[in-house]
């Protein structure tokens, strides 16, 4: 017959369960796969995104628009929306959207008697040819808009 024991004192040697050292290389292989995936994952571009795109073309239209009139000068800013791009005619700066934003431009085909191309012109009186610019995701975004009497710019959200 067996020695009886005590249930209170006994010691288990096949308890289950994981030891520290299993659960932390269990967290460290976690670790290594999510360094390696969340790079891949997709970014898209945020609302705040989109009116900071909008902003910093507004900030280039006006830029041109205020050194047209003060070197008594046209200026074009170029609008390129196949290329995703606006263009300074002053600075040469440009604005790129990603390529899961919409740029699309609504521009004067004359300005001041002669063809405009696809750009925005600030003339030396103050005055522009005017035009729209679009920057959207999925329907809702920022329209930059040049008045063509006053040549000043404003953003608007678009829903």
């Amino acid at each position: 017959m067996p020695p009886a024991t005590s249930s209170i004192g006994r010691v288990d040697s096949g308890a289950a369960g994981f030891t520290l050292i299993e659960v932390v290389c269990v967290l460290a292989i976690l670790a290594l796969l999510a360094a390696i995936a969340l790079p891949a994952l997709p970014r898209s571009t945020s609302r705040p995104q989109l009116e900071a795109y909008a902003m910093q073309m507004a900030t280039l239209l006006k830029a041109d628009h205020n050194a047209a009139m003060r070197r008594r000068v046209d200026v074009a800013t170029v609008v390129d929306a196949s290329g995703r791009t606006v263009r300074s005619g002053i600075t040469g700066r440009s604005v790129r959207v990603p390529e899961d934003v919409d740029l699309q431009a609504m521009l004067a085909t004359r300005c001041n008697d002669r063809p405009s191309g696809p750009t925005i012109r600030h003339l030396a009186s103050g005055m522009s040819c005017g035009g729209v610019i679009a920057v959207t995701r999925h329907g809702a975004g920022y329209q930059v808009r040049v008045n063509w009497l006053t040549g000043g710019v404003e953003v608007v959200p678009v829903n």
